[in-house]
């Protein structure tokens, strides 16, 4: 057979996959070889249009491939895209990748993750053998022993870069710990946090129920300090010293309750949240719940009230750390978390009765903000969260109203430079007279307003109004990110204030624990200044740990001999973790909707109020 006949006798053919059959090609590029040479001469000179099937154009009869490699691997080629396809629908239809967030590239569980841990940086105490903090071992086993009363105030949490427990702070961090795990608890089961954030709430729980001395043949008495300063010569002040290395007495402040309301009503709202949040372990959430009721009826019965800063024996240091400027606002923010508590109208009346009242009391430099001092702002957001999600009506309908005009007043300011400015980085300046620890003062305020919108979302409210501004649920999400993006290392100096986060944050915490290098073998109180004023890097990363930030000029000092830069402490870093998992994405499928907020776990012991 020559070339040309050869040529002649060989067809190309391709396949549609909605044939299911082969049919003619007009070339070789696109097509199969085929050997027609053992059909019929006379099946070959037939036109193809007189080919009797329902395809037009189709071959209706035996084959024979004439390249057999080509062949094989073009059905293993067509099976494959058979299988693939059908199965990249598949995966498209019900994957859906895990998002950081939709406004920041940050990775807000690494944060969050990292967040948290520093507070098991601060334990006092028995400390955990399985703690992945490395560094930090037994301390203050014997914090009470050294009193007359010989006491058991072993536990809770240092306050900051120091050695002192302040009983004013570890409440206020389980109040606030406790409020962002009723709200986002779903959240953190997403990632794995649940029981860990639970975990530090219980611990801060059982040691402020260590610190309540109820009245048997004395007053009520309150423990509000360990640790600071006192006559001798080696203390929580002198010494910078490793906590697992104290050795000297440690002071004990103790406070007669009619002169430490403020403090029994941080200590009521932090124990009646943390019922809420510890509601499995049915003892723990019981005792909680019925200590607070009586430290609450008992800070009110004494007609004589007062702030635990002003009393010389009640305050220890804690005026020098933590002045307290009112207490009208602790015992309405305790009345409040009690009737979340214990469902209890008579706590939602004692809390709407005189919430007017500690907003007078309220000093300007503290407009606006949410710390550990003043709870106004979150009173008021609660409260509004109750007539948004529960309106309970008369008598109450007037201090809710009060509040929700206070809080959109405040939004508005958030969202623009009415009333705060900010710095040339995007910092807000809530309390501009102060040139530091900024950080803490946006870390709740991104918190509040991240929260608030969720509310409105709840409400499918868009926008709110007040006075001649308007603020719209996308705006308060978009000022909260912008604030959490700051710390985390979006401000002028690229640096992320929260360390271990990030490729540049601060390596000279001022922190004992985190600067003193730790082989197993104690150092004494003298040897601690050589690493109090070295420019080396801490030989320990206190991961999670926010410090106090820049000024208002964005200007930071990575010194350690600076506290006032780089000194972090459990009541920041509650703000942190607070506005971190506002922010976190919600789970896919969320039972709770696509903001991952829980609706009514706030109100699940609050029923019908007459």
């Amino acid at each position: 057979m020559s070339n040309s006949e050869k040529f002649n006798s060989v067809q190309y053919v391709h396949t549609i996959s909605e044939a299911g059959r082969l049919l003619p090609s007009a070339n070789r590029w696109n097509s199969i070889e085929l050997d027609f040479n053992l059909l019929p001469e006379s099946s070959l000179n037939e036109n193809f249009e007189s080919l009797q099937s329902k395809f037009s154009k189709s071959i209706d009869f035996n084959l024979f491939v004439k390249n057999k490699i080509h062949f094989k691997r073009f059905v293993v080629v067509s099976a494959l895209i058979i299988l693939i396809i059908p199965t990249f629908i598949l995966l498209k239809h019900f994957y859906h990748p895990r998002k950081h967030h939709n406004d920041s590239f940050h990775n807000i569980t690494l944060a969050l993750n990292k967040a948290l841990l520093f507070f098991d940086a601060q334990k006092s105490g028995r400390f955990m053998e399985n703690s992945l903090i490395r560094f930090r071992g037994d301390s203050g086993m014997n914090d009470g022993k050294s009193n007359e009363k010989n006491l058991d105030l072993v536990g809770g949490f240092y306050d900051a870069g120091n050695n002192i427990k302040l009983s004013f702070t570890i409440a206020y961090t389980v109040s606030l710990l406790s409020w962002t795990v009723i709200e986002y608890h779903e959240k953190y089961e997403d990632i794995g946090e649940i029981d860990h954030v639970e975990d530090i709430i219980k611990w801060g729980s059982l040691y402020l129920l260590k610190l309540f001395v109820p009245p048997n043949n004395s007053s009520a008495r309150i423990y509000s300090q360990v640790g600071g300063n006192n006559s001798n010569a080696e203390n929580d002040l002198t010494c910078w010293q490793r906590p697992e290395d104290m050795n000297y007495p440690r002071l004990v402040s103790v406070c007669d309750i009619s002169t430490a309301s403020d403090l029994a009503g941080e200590m009521v709202a932090a124990m009646s949240a943390a019922s809420l949040v510890l509601k499995e372990d049915k003892d723990i959430s019981e005792e909680l719940v019925k200590t607070a009721e009586e430290l609450f009826i008992l800070a009110n019965r004494t007609a004589k009230k007062g702030k635990f800063t002003t009393n010389d024996e009640c305050r220890g240091q804690a005026r020098q750390f933590n002045n307290s400027t009112s207490y009208k606002d602790e015992l309405v923010w305790g009345g409040l978390w009690l009737f979340f508590a214990t469902g209890n109208n008579t706590y939602l009346k004692y809390a709407t009765e005189n919430f007017a009242s500690a907003v007078k009391e309220q000093i300007d430099s503290d407009e606006g903000v949410f710390d550990w001092n003043n709870k106004i702002t979150a009173i008021s957001i609660l409260l509004t969260r109750i007539r948004y999600f529960r309106d309970l009506g008369y008598p109450y309908e007037s201090s809710f109203i009060s509040s929700t005009n206070n809080i959109d007043l405040l939004m508005c300011s958030y969202t623009s430079d009415t009333k705060y400015s900010k710095t040339s980085g995007g910092l807000i300046l809530l309390k501009p007279s102060t040139d530091a620890a900024l950080l803490q003062y946006a870390a709740t305020s991104s918190f509040l307003s991240k929260l608030y919108s969720d509310y409105l979302q709840l409400l499918r409210t868009p926008s709110r109004r007040c006075s001649d501004s308007v603020f719209s649920s996308e705006s308060l999400k978009q000022f909260s990110q912008s604030q959490v993006n700051y710390i985390l290392g979006d401000n002028p100096l690229k640096m992320s204030y929260v360390v271990g986060y990030g490729h540049t944050y601060p390596v000279q915490v001022h922190h004992r624990a985190a600067s003193i290098p730790w082989y197993g073998e104690r150092r004494t109180c003298s040897e601690g200044s050589q690493w109090l004023n070295s420019r080396r890097e801490n030989p320990n990363t206190i991961l999670g740990a926010m410090v106090a930030g820049p000024n208002k000029d964005d200007v930071f000092s990575d010194e350690r001999i600076k506290p006032w830069f780089t000194e972090p402490s459990i009541a920041s870093n509650a703000g942190l973790v607070a506005a971190l998992v506002a922010l976190h994405d919600p789970p896919t499928g969320s039972s709770l909707g696509n903001l991952g907020i829980d609706k009514h776990g706030m109100f699940e012991n609050v029923k019908e109020v007459s």
